[in-house]
């Protein structure tokens, strides 16, 4: 017999669901022949190196927690979701200028969310789906009802304007995704890792620009990306042949592509649609995965109720990937 008394965990559904997306870009677009001319580049050289055709750039005064709130504002509209609904917000970025205060808190304050559990994750370029199985396993453990995911960045302030090499990538803008509960399964289990042996490939040089060893990034995720892909779709009890939409982290089209190809080589259909943002969109790190799916969506690639298998790698070096019904 004891005195002490006996502690409580609370449970939620056994089932969680992308209720809403949206997205945000700033206006500025930005060409390739735009960069030619400020750097040694051209737009033939880009197109075969990265697959990019344009990208947006925000103004100086343009803040990634602006980039968020209006993804955040769009992804609420679009599930349905008053403000005063969610009670939990998570902010995947890798981009903000300072680490306090926080974006979310920020966000969540503009978007009228009253007192919500709020806090940013650093995953880098995988930090959309590292978010996603967060905020899913929020809800099914009682802690959260309904999250609010956004993933935003402004890569342009941590890009030295006269690397080409990383200049003709990044881009700016967010995404973002409300998450609730659900009677059957939406979301897949999140499977996520890391290779913190590889940190040196992609870093902050001088505390200031952003750099990566280009040739041993490709090789990594394009040897290692697809095996966690297949892996994810084993979590949620999927076979490649079942996925409508792939979108792996816009990184490089030559990656994305090599990633469907293995896909594809292991069962995937033909006409699994594949995500190319990247040539409109460039390399928003944390926020290109949620972009993807929004603008897929409104051009009716992405339909709901179509599986998506999603899947984010980058810095660190990080990885996670879930299988979701598309909203």
């Amino acid at each position: 017999m004891t005195d002490r008394p006996s502690l409580r965990q609370s449970t939620g559904p056994t089932s969680t669901r992308i209720l809403g997306v949206g997205s945000h870009q700033p206006e500025r677009v930005v060409t390739n022949d735009d960069l030619s001319q400020l750097m040694e580049t051209n737009d033939q050289w880009i197109r075969e190196r990265v697959g990019i055709i344009e990208r947006r750039f925000g103004d100086k005064d343009e803040l990634l927690v602006d980039f968020a709130v209006a993804a955040g504002t769009a992804a609420l509209e679009d599930a349905g979701v008053d403000p005063s609904e969610v009670d939990t917000v998570i902010l995947p970025n890798c981009t903000m200028p300072t680490p306090i205060p926080n974006a979310a808190g920020q966000v969540a304050a503009r978007l009228g969310i009253p007192s919500p559990g709020a806090f940013d994750l650093n995953a880098a370029c995988a930090g959309f789906c590292y978010g996603l199985g967060v905020a899913s396993d929020l809800i099914r453990a009682g802690s959260a009802k309904k999250v609010l995911v956004i993933g935003a960045e402004k890569l342009t302030d941590v890009v030295d304007p006269t690397d080409r090499a990383n200049a003709i990538i990044f881009a700016d803008g967010a995404g973002a995704a409300v998450v609730g509960g659900a009677d059957e399964p939406g979301i897949g289990p999140v499977v996520w890792g890391s290779a913190g042996d590889l940190v040196d490939l992609i870093y902050m040089r001088d505390e200031k620009w952003i750099y990566q060893e280009g040739q041993s990034v490709f090789r990594w995720a394009t040897t290692k990306i697809a095996p966690i892909a297949m892996r994810a779709l084993e979590a949620a009890g999927l076979q490649p042949s079942d996925v409508d939409v792939l979108i792996p982290h816009q990184a490089n089209l030559r990656i994305v592509e090599s990633i469907a190809k293995k896909l594809r080589a292991a069962g995937a259909r033909e006409d699994m649609i594949v995500a190319d943002d990247i040539k409109y969109s460039g390399n928003t790190s944390s926020a290109s995965i949620p972009l993807a799916l929004d603008h897929m969506r409104k051009a009716g690639t992405a339909k709901p109720g179509d599986v998506v298998l999603a899947i984010g790698f980058g810095a660190g070096l990080s990885y996670a990937g879930q299988a979701f019904v598309c909203p």
